[in-house]
């Protein structure tokens, strides 16, 4: 036992270890825990500042929203039984559920979780919007909501958003988890420390919490959630999440049975567990199961389009001609086999990604590799053998050098002469948001399941982050402003497919790769589904006990 100890000190598992001896099925066969590794770590479980993946997914087992998205990407009740839209498109009227509790808290009366009220939504937003607060999470509603009376509680049961303009995109922001509701009562008990306190009406509540070692989630016997065949929701007993920061040291615990899945696959291990074409080797069969699914995040190259910017003046990427030569130039298929055993799609059509219901490759056309046709742009546009074309900077990130090297070798066979930067994140983020960074490679993930949150990178109104490109174009800006008040679906869609082939067009960005969830399983775990808002969802999952 001492040894065993001593094995997971030095090797980074006594988060492990804890969560063994707290909850293992040796000396609990009959608990289901769900136990995974969040390798970031958490800095709060306060809704209000989900920013990230890692607090997003355990704010998303204590909390619930109003509305939440399904796997198929629809808008469906959570603590709203219906909604109404008015003729306006100003108003919306959400109907409670009138059967949901708060967890069980001392800052509750005789410590019992009360039940869920409309002013409980309307307190939470307002939190949300508190400058006190500070929320990162505050921009959802700018310019959004009504600046007198946005949130009202006409009774226990019936809660209105009032809104300053239409904005169809409304219902899938109020699913984001900063909108997860809280109680006033825990918030004033705790203050400060309510980052450690969570108190939700969701599928798990918090039993513990050892900050970088361990956090434990008992099952909510009393959540209003159940199947179709009238069992109350979750089937876990609990979730056990770990922080172990290294990689290899979490495979080792998968592989192990300590945790039951990881999340993506480092680089370390794609060629031992994965074939070129994505599949599980044959080694591996068995002892786990892949999951891949399309993900709401759109890998591109960026490129800096405000032509009063002093570096892109004498640039040649100034050249319309030269940014659709790097894009038919670039071979996307070759790279996803090569360099991430085909994890992703090539993106040859627009910038929304697959895994939006608006995406389209048979409407929206982007570029598949050409290399004679980027050949022929550099021609026409002034470059060949006898005039070089002068060398342009890409600038990526560490994780991404083997990728840029690869995209700059393939490009410098057609004669389009780009050298690469490696820059680290912080930095080039900030390069990017003072239009310092000429030539980047950037990602795109959703806040949100709904085109607009893709076409905002490219609207001329707005700033750094997100418009990293500083595009302007009239049409387009025409046809954003107008699908932000465009109700009717198929007439919405069509906007944004106009929008997607103006980019395509002019080029401020060259997609790379739609990307995918992927997620490696151990064959105990059933009911565990992936979505393209890569969301943790655990209420349906079941885990066979090992003896």
């Amino acid at each position: 036992m001492y040894k065993l100890l001593d094995f997971f000190k030095t090797t980074g598992f006594l988060m492990v270890c804890f969560v063994v001896l707290s909850c293992s099925n040796h000396k609990h066969p009959e608990k289901a825990i769900f136990r995974y590794n969040e390798s970031a770590g958490i800095g709060s479980l306060d809704p209000a500042f989900a920013k990230n993946q890692a607090i997003m997914w355990s704010v998303h087992l204590l909390y619930n929203t109003l509305v939440e998205i399904n796997p198929q990407m629809q808008i469906v009740p959570s603590l709203a039984k219906s909604w109404q839209m008015s003729d306006s498109g100003k108003k919306i009227s959400f109907m409670l559920r009138n059967d949901v509790y708060f967890h069980d808290d001392p800052a509750f009366k005789n410590g019992k979780g009360r039940k869920f009220t409309a002013a409980d939504v309307v307190f939470s937003f307002q939190r949300l919007t508190d400058k006190k607060v500070a929320s990162p999470g505050a921009w959802i509603f700018n310019n959004r909501v009504d600046t007198i009376e946005p949130f009202v509680a006409i009774n226990d049961t019936l809660f209105e958003v009032h809104l300053s303009k239409p904005c169809p995109q409304f219902l899938g922001i109020l699913a984001m988890q900063y909108c997860a509701v809280v109680a006033k009562e825990v918030v004033l008990k705790y203050g400060d420390e309510f980052r450690r306190h969570p108190v939700g009406t969701g599928p798990f509540f918090l039993r513990g919490w050892d900050e970088g070692q361990s956090l434990i989630l008992s099952k909510n016997l009393n959540y209003f959630e159940r199947d179709s065949q009238g069992v109350r929701l979750p089937y876990l007993d609990g979730v056990a999440i770990g922080f172990i920061e290294s990689k290899a040291s979490e495979f080792l615990s998968f592989r192990q049975h300590k945790i039951d899945f990881i999340n993506d696959i480092d680089v370390a291990f794609k060629d031992e567990l994965l074939t070129r074409t994505g599949e599980l080797r044959k080694q591996w069969k068995g002892k786990m199961y892949l999951q891949k699914h399309p993900y709401l995040n759109t890998e591109y190259l960026g490129i800096l389009s405000d032509t009063g910017e002093s570096i892109l003046k004498l640039s040649p990427l100034k050249q319309k001609k030269i940014r659709q030569a790097i894009a038919y130039g670039t071979n996307r298929k070759k790279l996803l086999m090569y360099l991430r055993n085909s994890l992703g799609n090539a993106a040859e059509s627009g910038f929304l990604p697959m895994g939006l219901q608006q995406f389209d490759s048979n409407v929206v056309k982007g570029y598949r590799y050409n290399p004679a046709k980027a050949m022929q742009l550099l021609k026409e546009a002034g470059f060949d053998r006898s005039h070089p074309m002068p060398p342009i900077k890409l600038q990526t990130v560490p994780n991404y050098a083997a990728i840029g090297s690869f995209m700059v070798n393939e490009w410098k066979q057609l004669g389009i002469n780009v050298v690469l930067e490696t820059v680290q994140k912080s930095l080039l983020l900030d390069q990017m948001s003072k239009s310092q960074a000429l030539f980047f490679r950037g990602s795109w993930i959703a806040d949100y399941p709904d085109p607009s949150n893709f076409m905002d990178v490219f609207y001329g109104g707005n700033p750094a982050p997100p418009n990293y490109t500083r595009f302007h174009h009239a049409e387009f800006d025409k046809l954003y402003e107008q699908s932000n008040k465009e109700t009717e679906m198929r007439k919405r869609n069509q906007l944004f497919h106009q929008m997607d082939s103006i980019i395509m067009e002019e080029c401020p960005v060259i997609p790379l790769w739609y990307d995918m969830v992927v997620r490696f399983v151990d064959p105990a775990i059933s009911g565990f589904y992936p979505n393209a808002m890569n969301m943790l969802e655990l209420k349906t999952v079941k885990k066979n006990i090992r003896n």
